[in-house]
């Protein structure tokens, strides 16, 4: 089933709980503590910065507001995880 916006409106903004930083790991968890928002996964890019996934889009919203031009918008490289047996 798709879903359309209705005639005369915009579609609906696709909203991450992911957000990459151009920040050190230390600095996006002291501002996560200062505005109360809980981390639910936190990795430092390879390519610099570090990705947060914080447990709602609206928690998102509050960091993404917080750290404003340091949000990375384009891609960026992930360290490969293996999943051990």
């Amino acid at each position: 089933m798709t879903l359309k916006a209705p005639a005369g409106t915009a579609p609906p903004v696709q909203v991450s709980r992911a957000i990459n930083i151009r920040a050190e790991e230390a600095q996006v968890v002291a501002v996560c503590n200062k505005h109360k928002v809980v981390i639910s996964a936190i990795e430092t890019l390879t390519s610099g910065g570090t990705r947060v996934v914080l447990t709602t889009a609206d928690e998102a919203a509050v960091i993404a507001k917080a750290f404003g031009s340091k949000v990375m918008t384009g891609p960026v490289t992930r360290t490969s995880w293996i999943r051990g047996r």
